[in-house]
């Protein structure tokens, strides 16, 4: 399901069983409560009979591998970004998402879908799972994807127009257009005209792609000129430059079970890091050449660097099988992966579903 990554220490994979037990003890302490924990604490929970000096002579080894590191004096100690990858990718265990999460899922953003409209079903994804991992909810599209009520175009001077895009969740985006030369007056509201008569239900890529199919139709509807401008202007509401549509929920959740000052200013980078909507399309885009679900830990992406954060995202499909976004989850390292990456990849198989006319 994960995608596997190249261990950073070949050695890794060599750890005997008492040092994976020790380890994981470890990383499953960090991922519960955030806390260092020490040998005699250990010597406790393991399965295994081992003294406190037994244990801190393999935890030594284990720091010495960079699995693991001392945060303060004392003796306990808490997995590094190298450790928590090691783990993630060669011990965790991953289950199933349970029949009545999957119901739970489907029920709710298929409400959405049908209360409103398909957008706002991604924004339903997207607090649904804000709300399974106590971290920010994130959905990455593409504009074609965004179901709009209304297109205008409004022209400003002999040479330039614009065009007003108005979705059904109520947003308006304007795009500057250049005009052909010699274009019409009467040709801005007969190009309106044209696409809003088939632009109901649809998205921007489908009215494209069905624009496209009936050609010989709109040469003989329309002149040149404003075939022209219909062209430019799906361009305009589909091209690349703004082609990305990012929505986060729930970054209140990351102000919850705040330990420490340090804490409060890993957040404060978070929240600046989610501020940089271009870095944050970036990265999830990244996950978008992914067959299944992505994690990135911490400064293995330079967005996250300072903050020490986390991001777990899936890709998922049109009807075409073709990827067209990203749902994830970004949070704290101690983000608990076995229980969000199941769900983060269920939601993306829901939203590919949906996109799929339900098949």
């Amino acid at each position: 399901m994960t995608e596997p990554a190249t261990p950073t220490f070949p050695a890794l994979a060599s750890l005997n069983e008492r040092a994976r037990e020790i380890f994981r003890q470890i990383v499953e302490s960090y991922l519960a409560n955030g806390e260092p924990v020490g040998s005699r604490n250990l010597a406790r929970i393991l399965p295994m009979a081992l003294s406190p000096a037994s244990i801190r002579n393999v935890m030594s080894d284990l720091e010495h591998s960079g699995l693991i590191y001392a945060p303060h004096t004392s003796a306990g100690r808490l997995p590094t970004e190298i450790g928590l990858r090691f783990f993630v990718d060669a011990m965790m265990e991953i289950g199933d998402v349970g029949r009545e999460e999957q119901a739970h899922i489907e029920a709710q953003m298929r409400a959405a879908a049908s209360r409103h409209t398909f957008d706002t079903a991604l924004a339903e994804a997207s607090t649904l799972l804000s709300g399974i991992s106590r971290g920010a909810g994130v959905v990455l599209t593409t504009k074609a994807n965004v179901h709009l009520k209304h297109i205008e175009f409004v022209r400003l001077d002999v040479a330039r127009a614009l065009v007003v895009l108005v979705s059904d969740d109520g947003s308006v985006e304007n795009r500057l257009l250049e005009l052909p030369p010699g274009l019409p007056a009467s040709a801005l509201q007969e190009a309106s005209n044209y696409l809003n008569a088939r632009l109901q239900g649809r998205t921007l890529g489908e009215l494209r792609a069905e624009i496209e199919a009936g050609r010989r139709d709109m040469k003989r509807e329309l002149d040149a000129l404003t075939e022209r401008l219909v062209d430019a202007g799906l361009a305009m509401s589909v091209g690349p430059a703004e082609s990305r549509q990012l929505i986060v929920r729930g970054q209140a959740n990351l102000l919850e079970d705040l330990r420490a000052v340090e804490d409060l200013e890993r957040i404060r980078l978070l929240f600046n890091d989610l501020e940089t909507q271009k870095e944050v399309i970036d990265l999830l885009s990244r996950a978008e050449g992914a067959e299944g679900v992505r994690i990135f830990i911490g400064s293995e992406n330079k967005l996250f660097s300072l903050s020490g954060s986390s991001l777990i995202a899936a890709p998922f499909r049109d009807d075409q099988r073709k990827i067209v976004g990203v749902v994830g989850v970004i949070g704290p390292t101690r983000l608990n992966y076995a229980r969000i990456v199941p769900m983060v990849d269920y939601t993306a198989r829901v939203v590919s579903k949906m996109l799929d006319g339900g098949r």
